[in-house]
């Protein structure tokens, strides 16, 4: 009888249902609140119906993997949607900006909710995220900037917590003066050396995936 007690109070102490965090390929049907949100833009050469396409230049760029890598023990939801071929450039960053819009209408706090994009996809994340500014929310840029800065008129303005990657042997590098120019709640800026150039992104490597999800951590809370 004893037993049977106990085992009806640890039923009763047990939630009768629990959010898991997902990986999304698109933007969720249901939001919680009480969630963390991040959202990853790929490069331009995985628009269309191949996740894993392959640059005569920089190999193969292993969009499965990556989205793996970085949902993997992050503790947050993943939103990896992959582009149709001939994606519209700023009818893209309309979407980053209504997916933000549709997390804080549903009361996630723009703490947060982060938007990472690589190449194309932190083209479209950066501007997304300059168009954004009032809220606050984090991004990472990989891969976007050259001689310190990514041009637009008006001049992007970014907010919240900004982090750049950039590997050392790429056309691209670092996002300093862009973020001289924002007014940030904290800037961190990271150079890998892998001598792959711009394909040092089209694969998971840890030399990146690692950053980001320790960045992540910091900042998306």
């Amino acid at each position: 009888m004893g037993g049977r007690l106990a085992t009806i109070a640890v039923a009763m102490l047990t939630p009768l249902c629990c959010n898991a965090v997902e990986l999304y390929d698109h933007f969720p049907a249901v939001v919680h609140a009480d969630e963390r949100y991040v959202i990853y833009s790929h490069g331009l050469i995985v628009e269309g119906n191949d996740p894993k396409p392959i640059s005569p230049k920089y190999g193969q760029y292993d969009f499965p993997a990556i989205k793996q890598a970085l949902f993997r023990a992050g503790d947050f939801n993943l939103i990896a949607y992959q582009r149709p071929k001939n994606s519209d450039f700023n009818g893209y960053v309309e979407t980053l900006k209504s997916w933000v819009k549709a997390l804080r209408k549903a009361g996630v706090p723009s703490s947060r909710i982060t938007l990472v994009g690589f190449s194309r996809g932190g083209q479209t994340t950066a501007y997304a995220s300059s168009d954004l500014a009032a809220e606050g929310i984090n991004t990472a840029l990989l891969a976007i900037c050259s001689d310190g800065d990514f041009e637009r008129e008006p001049p992007l303005i970014l907010t919240g917590n900004l982090l750049s990657i950039y590997e050392t042997s790429d056309e691209v590098g670092s996002c300093a003066k862009l973020a001289a120019r924002s007014h940030l709640v904290s800037f961190k800026e990271i150079a890998i050396s892998t001598g792959r150039k711009h394909g040092a992104f089209f694969q998971p490597l840890s030399q990146w995936v690692r950053p980001l999800q320790a960045w992540i951590a910091e900042t998306n809370h």
